[in-house]
Formats: C-alpha cells, structure tokens, sequence
C-alpha cells in the first residue's frame, strides 16, 4: 500500500521532533548567551547600590555615635570639641584618601 507512512530515518514522521530539538537548541543558546548574562549584571547593579546604600547608613550611624559619645563622656558637654575631633578625623581621612589618587594618564586627557 502506497498510503502507509514509512519509518525509515529521516521520514515524515521524524520533523516534529527535529524541529522540537531544533526550537529547545536556540532557546537554550539564547537564554545562555544573552538572558544569564543580563540578569548578572541586573543582581552586580542592585547588590552594588544596595550595599553602597548600606555603607552610607552605617558611615552616618557611626559617626552620630562618636559625636555623642565625645559630647557626653570626653569633653562633658562640650560640643564644640566633639566637631572639631570629629571633622578632624574626617579631614585627615579626606587628605589620605586625596594623596592616594591618581591623575588621568596621556590616553585619557
């Protein structure tokens, strides 16, 4: 009978579960080529501003604490002192962070 499909390699029968294999291939390139690489750099830009943001929080926390802890038991409710130990400190923190940086070099300028 000439109607019967035929179950040799590479028949009619097959092409569905090709172009299936073929259509699961280019998904998964896809996803492993551009998605992976996009969402990596989607969680390094949110865990980066999330810890910076934290980093801010406890820098002012910090420094709140020092203040008050100057004020009360150092110099007895003499707040001037407190800033000025304090400003102090973030100054000479400012000056070796300033003396460590370094200038554009002949390709960038």
């Amino acid at each position: 009978m000439p109607d019967e499909p035929t179950s040799q390699p590479g028949s009619f029968d097959e092409w569905p579960s090709k172009a299936a294999d073929l259509v699961d291939l280019v998904v998964d390139t896809i996803r492993d080529r551009i998605i992976r690489p996009v969402i990596l750099v989607g969680r390094t830009i949110v865990f980066g501003l999330l810890i910076a943001a934290l980093v801010v929080v406890v820098a002012v926390v910090v420094a709140v604490a020092v203040l008050r802890l100057l004020d009360v038991y150092a110099f007895a409710n003499h707040v001037w002192a407190s800033y000025a130990v304090l400003s102090l400190a973030f100054t000479i923190v400012g000056l070796v962070a300033w003396s460590k940086r370094t200038g554009p070099t002949d390709a960038e300028s």
